[in-house]
C-alpha cells in the first residue's frame, strides 16, 4: 500500500486504523499520538493541582470554612477517582478519539463554567465535571505506551511523556500565583482553556478511533453501573466519614466509615460474581493474581494518599502557615517542578534497565526526607530552604512516577492493559482522595489542639507546629509505602515482556 505524499497527509482526514495512521507518518507516529494524550493529561492534571493556589482568595469570597473550602480539591479527586474505571469501558465502546475528545470538551466546559460561576454550588458543580473528565483520561497514556511502544521504549517514552506533563502543572502554580494576585481566583479556571483546544486538535488528526488493540469499537456489554454506584457510594462515604471525624458526631463518622467498608465490600462480591457470569466488570480482579501488580497498588494507594494530601497541604503551609502570597506560592514551588521534570526524563531511561523496587524505594525515602524537612522552618527561615526541601521531594517523585505504573503492568497479558492502568489509578486517586479530606482533618484537628485556627490572620509558632505534625504524619507514610514497596523485589530484576506477540497492535 502507497503511502500518501506529506501534503495529502495534512490535509486528509485521519482515518480510523491505528495500524493506517502508522503508514501514514511512520514509525514516529506513535510519538505524535503520545504528544496528542499528553497534551490532554496536561490540561488535566492542572486543573487537578493549579486550584490549590486560588482556596484562600475562594474562601474569602465565598465565605466558606475550611472544611467547605477543601472539598473543591476532594470533590475533584472523588470525581476523577471513580470515573477512572469507566475507561476500559469506554474504549471498548467508543474508541480511542471519541473518548478522548468526549472528555476534552467537558473539561474545558467545566474550566469555563467554573471561572463564570457566582455561585459555590456551581463552582463545585464544574469541579466535578472537570474531575470526571480528567479520571476518564488519565489511564490512557499508559495503554498507549504499553502498547504502541517496544518494552525497551517504554521507560523511555514514559519519561519524555512524564517530563512534558509535569512541566505545565510545574509552571502552572507560578502564572496561577500571579493571575490570583492580579485577576482573582477566577482566572485559574481559564487556564486549562487554551490545552483543551489544542488537544482538541490534535486528536482529530493523531488519535485512531479504534479500540486498544487496533480493533474497531463495538457496543460490547453495557457499563457496569451497579458496580459504578458502588465505588461511588463507597467513595462519598468514606471521604464524608473523614469530614465527620472532626466534628463532634463521632456515631456519624462511625456510620459513614463503616458503610465506606461495607460498600467497597459489595463492589469486590459484584465484580467477581460479574465476572464469574461472563460479565464485563469495572474492575477485573484477576489482576490481583500478579504479585508485582498487587504490590504495586498497595504502593500505589499509600504513595497516592501522601502525595496529593501535601499537594492540598504546601500551598496552604505557605500561604496560611509562612504568610506569602500566591505569586511567590508558584515562584517557590516552579524550581522543584523544573526539576521533576528533568528527573522524570532521566529516570525513565533507568527504568527500563532496573528493578522497580530499587527505584520507587528510592524516591519515596526521598519523598519522606522532604516532608521530615519540612519541620525544621520557621517563620525566620530563608525562602532557599523551602524551595531545597520542595526540590528534594520533587527528585522522589521523579523516581516514583515513570517507573511504578510500568513495573506493575508488564507483567498482564495484553488484555488486561487496559484494566491494569484504570485499576491502579483508581487505586492510587483513592489514596488520593482520601489523603486530601486526612491533611485537611488533621490540620484542623491539630491546630485546635495548639489553640489556635486558620481563621486567625496571624501566624504563630503553635500554627508551625500543627502543620509540622501533618508533615510528620505524611513523611510516616511514605516510610510504610517503601515496606510495600519491598515487597515487589520478587520477579522485578528484569523487566518483563507483556504477554502476546511482540509486534505491538496499538
Amino acid at each position: 500500500m502507497t503511502s500518501p505524499q506529506p501534503q495529502e497527509a495534512a490535509t486528509t482526514p485521519a482515518p480510523p486504523s491505528i495500524g493506517t495512521l502508522r503508514q501514514r507518518y511512520g514509525e514516529r507516529y506513535r510519538w505524535y499520538l503520545l504528544l496528542s494524550v499528553m497534551v490532554g493529561t496536561m490540561a488535566s492534571i492542572m486543573s487537578s493541582t493549579i486550584v490549590n493556589v486560588a482556596i484562600p482568595g475562594m474562601s474569602h469570597h465565598f465565605s466558606l470554612g475550611q472544611e467547605r473550602a477543601q472539598w473543591v480539591s476532594s470533590g475533584f479527586m472523588v470525581a476523577m477517582t471513580v470515573s477512572m474505571l469507566t475507561t476500559p469501558w469506554l474504549l471498548s465502546r467508543y474508541g480511542y478519539r471519541r473518548t478522548y475528545v468526549g472528555t476534552m470538551l467537558l473539561l474545558l466546559v467545566g474550566g469555563i463554567v467554573g471561572g463564570v460561576a457566582n455561585d459555590f454550588s456551581l463552582v463545585l458543580f464544574a469541579r466535578v465535571a472537570e474531575g470526571l473528565a480528567a479520571g476518564v483520561v488519565q489511564p490512557i497514556p499508559a495503554i498507549i505506551i504499553l502498547r504502541a511502544f517496544e518494552p525497551h521504549e517504554q521507560g523511555r517514552a514514559s519519561g519524555i511523556f512524564g517530563m512534558g506533563v509535569v512541566l505545565a502543572p510545574a509552571i502552572g502554580p507560578s502564572i496561577g500565583g500571579v493571575l490570583v494576585d492580579l485577576f482573582g481566583w477566577r482566572s485559574i479556571f481559564f487556564m486549562v482553556v487554551p490545552f483543551c483546544l489544542a488537544s482538541l486538535w490534535l486528536a482529530y488528526k493523531f488519535v485512531p478511533k479504534t479500540a486498544p488493540g487496533g480493533v474497531a469499537a463495538t457496543r460490547g456489554d453495557g457499563l457496569d453501573a451497579r458496580g459504578l454506584a458502588l465505588g461511588t457510594v463507597g467513595t462519598l462515604c468514606l471521604l464524608n466519614g473523614l469530614v465527620a471525624l472532626r466534628g463532634d458526631s463521632p456515631l456519624q463518622a462511625a456510620l459513614l466509615l463503616a458503610g465506606a467498608l461495607v460498600a467497597f465490600g459489595v463492589f469486590v462480591w459484584w465484580q467477581k460474581r460479574l465476572a464469574a457470569s461472563g460479565g464485563t466488570p469495572l474492575m477485573n480482579l484477576a489482576l490481583f493474581q500478579y504479585r508485582q501488580f498487587a504490590m504495586g497498588s498497595v504502593v500505589a494507594f499509600i504513595y497516592g494518599t501522601a502525595l496529593f494530601g501535601s499537594t492540598y497541604l504546601l500551598p496552604v503551609y505557605m500561604q496560611v502557615g509562612l504568610h506569602l502570597s500566591a505569586s511567590h506560592v508558584g515562584t517557590i514551588l516552579l524550581p522543584a517542578g523544573i526539576v521533576l521534570a528533568l528527573t522524570i526524563a532521566g529516570v525513565g531511561r533507568l527504568a527500563d534497565k532496573h528493578p522497580t523496587w530499587v527505584l520507587v524505594t528510592i524516591g519515596l525515602a526521598l519523598l519522606a526526607a522532604s516532608f521530615a524537612l519540612m519541620m525544621v522552618l520557621r517563620l525566620d527561615s530563608a525562602l532557599w530552604l523551602l524551595v531545597a526541601f520542595a526540590i528534594i521531594g520533587r527528585i522522589g517523585l521523579g523516581f516514583i512516577l515513570p517507573s511504578l505504573n510500568l513495573g506493575s503492568m508488564r507483567p498482564l497479558a495484553k488484555p488486561l492493559i487496559p484494566q491494569g492502568a484504570s485499576a491502579i489509578n483508581f487505586v492510587r486517586m483513592l489514596g488520593g482522595a482520601a489523603g486530601v479530606s486526612l491533611c485537611a482533618i488533621v490540620l484542623e484537628w491539630r491546630l485546635a489542639a495548639h489553640g489556635d485556627s486558620l481563621a486567625n490572620p496571624m501566624s504563630s509558632p503553635a500554627r508551625l507546629a500543627a502543620f509540622d505534625e501533618v508533615f510528620a504524619m505524611l513523611a510516616g507514610l511514605c516510610a510504610l509505602a517503601i515496606c510495600a514497596a519491598w515487597q515487589l523485589r520478587q520477579g522485578s530484576g528484569n523487566p518483563v515482556r507483556p504477554a502476546g506477540p511482540p509486534r505491538n497492535t496499538g
